[in-house]
């Protein structure tokens, strides 16, 4: 008599698994599309979108979009053969200089950039895409979009919410939460760090936000330091590899990646990185996507030792990448 139950309790179970098993590999493995990049316009602002359904297709992003675009066009970029070595480059409109630094037992490598324009200062998609679970590694879509310097973006990918806005155009306007904060990059080259609950995306872009990188936290402020000495991102171990852009001056960045996970280079907490980059003159830091997704690739190859478990050094396929190029 118990037959009949039984056998409810098991197909009960079975479409249990199979729902948890889909969930998973939605949120994980199945890519989905949802905007589409013209290839040849990867780091402009000119977007050609899959379906009706994409993002964020309404006027103000177009608009802004077309701006960007015409000012792309207008703008006379004079380049020369460049200089290169294994660690520099430059030309009449870039200058990279890249040091290895040793600090808390850990390598860390500073790419020292500064740009004629603020336009040399792009961003990325893996395969041209924005959708979920769209993925290549950051050496790969650097030499997709011909970038001189890269580092791996905010891994959009792997949330379903937080602002994003590339090239001009909105992507997503739904905040991850009301203290997230995102890194604005405006027209002008300037950065500004937005809390996600105190302004919306239609008004940054409104503001002249050309970049809206939704990772976090900010790390320097005005030149201090703006985390806690324990503080650290979600479910992050206290010493890890690390990503982080970071502003200077006008026109003059840092892009930033630490080792970790390894017995040569140990990682760095959110604090110590800060603590570091005060000491190279930063006035604004931002954490990016850290952990096994901190890549460097310069002019085509990888600069540092990527690892997500210390066992295996090895890039991690990312959603994006921020980079230095034409």
């Amino acid at each position: 008599m118990f037959k009949k139950p039984y056998r409810w309790a098991a197909l009960y179970a079975a479409v249990l698994i199979l729902f948890t098993l889909y969930a998973v590999l939605d949120t994980f493995v199945i890519p989905r599309t949802y905007a589409v990049v013209e290839p040849n316009s990867q780091t402009e602002s000119s977007l050609s979108y899959s379906s009706s359904s994409a993002v964020n297709d309404n006027n103000s992003s177009s608009s802004s979009a077309e701006t960007v675009s015409q000012s792309e066009s207008s703008k006379s970029s004079v380049v020369t053969d460049p200089i290169v070595t294994a660690s520099s480059y430059q030309d009449a409109n870039i200058s990279i200089t890249i040091t290895a630094y040793r600090k808390y037992g850990t390598d860390i490598y500073v790419a020292d950039v500064v740009v004629s324009d603020a336009s040399y200062l792009k961003t990325a998609f893996a395969q041209s895409t924005f959708g979920r679970n769209i993925t290549e590694k950051t050496s790969v879509i650097a030499g997709e979009t011909n970038a001189i310097l890269a580092i791996n973006g905010d891994y959009y990918g792997a949330r379903k919410t937080g602002y994003i806005i590339r090239n001009g155009a909105i992507y997503r306007s739904t905040s991850y939460d009301s203290s997230q904060q995102d890194l604005v990059i405006y027209a002008d080259g300037s950065f500004g760090i937005i809390t996600e609950g105190e302004i919306s995306v239609e008004k940054l872009l409104q503001n002249g936000a050309v970049q809206v990188l939704s990772f976090g936290p900010a790390l320097i402020q005005n030149g201090t330091v703006a985390v806690s000495k324990n503080e650290e991102v979600d479910k992050a171990m206290i010493s890890n590899p690390r990503t982080v852009l970071c502003m200077i001056d006008d026109l003059h960045y840092l892009l930033v990646v630490a080792d970790g996970r390894t017995s040569e280079s140990t990682g760095l907490s959110l604090y110590e990185m800060a603590q570091f980059l005060q000491t190279l003159g930063v006035k604004t830091a931002y954490n990016l996507d850290g952990g096994g997704s901190s890549t460097m690739v310069f002019n085509g190859k990888v600069i540092n030792n990527p690892t997500t478990n210390g066992r295996q050094i090895t890039e991690r396929s990312v959603s994006d990448i921020v980079c230095i190029g034409y």
